[in-house]
């Protein structure tokens, strides 16, 4: 069931373009944009850039027999995860397809999983079925708790100034994938945070109780905007928090692109329940392929095995070609006046043979892009190619509205930014 975010009517004051998110009528609405792309794109990269986060949701697992059950369901290696780490699994069904990609935070007592909302039910009814004797349950904690997230290089003293220790690893020098408590007296509140660099830049997760989400969003916005509105970005940095942290609210939009460049996919964008871990380009992120049997362990394995996939996530470098025309009017695009040309999701990938005239049969098609900033305002892409497509450094076609484009395949994933 979808849960509105409760800073809805916040974001439409500040003039936010809303989107839907998932399956069409589920009810999810994510913000597209606050303010220009370049603008909530800059803030991530420089300062920083507060994202509010209905699409995620927060399942609660406890009991005595919690980690023995959850290392016997899902991918990943669990035995000796100490409180405050947190480490990435998937939750497969028996045809080894994927019904959740989990971040499991693990804090004295209990365990949390961050996933996609979508993923929510799916993942309560499919875990619980297989609880017979053991002490555990799990608990959809998503309408009583909220998702912001806190991405770029100014965060981590936004987060200082605004909050302060309470339980698990120190602030100051937390790395990634680990997890700590802090409390915000200004508004009586404590909330759990976790480290994840998604964008390439320092990144903050926090888990809110649904109650202090607006406060907290408020309090951080008050602290650490620019005074001076972000004018003059050559200026000397003034000696204010909001000076120096120059906090703004950003959309999907934003954090796509910063994603996308840090080369960070996503579960339900870039694959999703019909795909197998092969398929994600992070299966050795998520999979341990020495640990005992869970649940689609022969399929996995068995792929592993053989070393192909029907089909792979791979990065596209995009040959950059301008569009005729003066810039789009959309607030969510760019506000520089030059246009390139932009695969878009489902866009097909061909050969490197195919011309408009022959183009011959799709080898894959386009996930997710965006124009880089760090590229020089390039086109760049996930895409899943058919395995004889997908080898480093091939060549390939991919359609951008009535251009065919030259593609190079990456190495990896990511892009232009060191993770």
């Amino acid at each position: 069931m979808a849960h509105p975010s409760p800073l809805l009517d916040r974001l439409r004051r500040e003039g936010a373009v809303l989107t839907p998110y998932g399956p069409e009528g589920a009810g999810v609405d994510v913000v597209a944009a606050v303010e220009a792309l370049d603008l909530e794109y800059a803030a991530v990269r420089k300062f920083a850039g507060l994202l509010d986060q209905p699409h995620r949701g927060v399942i609660e697992v406890a009991g005595g027999d919690r980690a023995e059950f959850l290392n016997r369901m899902l991918t990943q290696e669990l035995k000796g995860l100490a409180p405050f780490h947190v480490r990435p699994s998937f939750w497969l069904n028996r045809k080894g397809r994927i019904d959740a990609d989990l971040r499991l935070i693990e804090l004295p007592g209990r365990t949390l999983f961050d996933l996609d909302v979508h993923a929510v039910a799916r993942a309560v009814e499919g875990l619980s079925s297989y609880v017979i004797t053991e002490d555990v349950s799990f608990r959809d904690d998503t309408p009583s708790t909220h998702r912001l997230a806190l991405h770029g290089p100014r965060s981590l003293e936004l987060l200082l100034a605004t909050t302060a220790h309470a339980e698990g690893d120190a602030l100051e020098t937390l790395a990634p994938r680990r997890a700590c408590v802090r409390r915000c007296d200004a508004i009586d509140a404590t909330f759990t945070l976790f480290r994840d660099d998604t964008t390439g830049a320092p990144g903050f997760e926090l888990i809110v109780p649904t109650e202090h989400a607006a406060p907290l969003y408020d309090l951080m916005l008050g602290a650490g905007r620019d005074p001076e509105g972000g004018a003059g970005e050559t200026r000397r940095t003034s000696d204010a928090l909001g000076g120096r942290v120059r906090l703004r609210p950003i959309g999907w939009h934003a954090f796509n692109v910063a994603r996308i460049e840090a080369g960070t996919p996503l579960y339900n964008v870039d694959f999703g329940p019909d795909s197998l871990p092969a398929q994600t380009g992070v299966l050795h992120d998520r999979v341990s392929f020495t640990k005992g049997c869970y649940l689609g362990q022969e399929v996995v394995a068995r792929m592993h095995s053989r070393g192909h996939s029907r089909s792979l996530l791979r990065a596209l470098g995009v040959e950059r070609v301008v569009m005729p025309g003066g810039p789009a009017p959309d607030p969510t695009q760019d506000s520089r006046p030059e246009r390139v040309f932009q695969p878009v999701s489902g866009s097909p990938v061909y050969g490197a043979g195919a011309t408009p005239e022959h183009l011959g049969d799709p080898v894959g098609a386009v996930t997710s892009s965006c124009v880089s900033p760090l590229l020089g305002s390039t086109p760049i892409c996930f895409a899943q190619l058919k395995p004889d497509a997908a080898e480093p450094g091939r060549e390939v076609r991919v359609v951008a509205d009535d251009r065919l484009l030259r593609a190079t395949v990456r190495s990896d994933l990511a892009s232009p930014v060191a993770r």
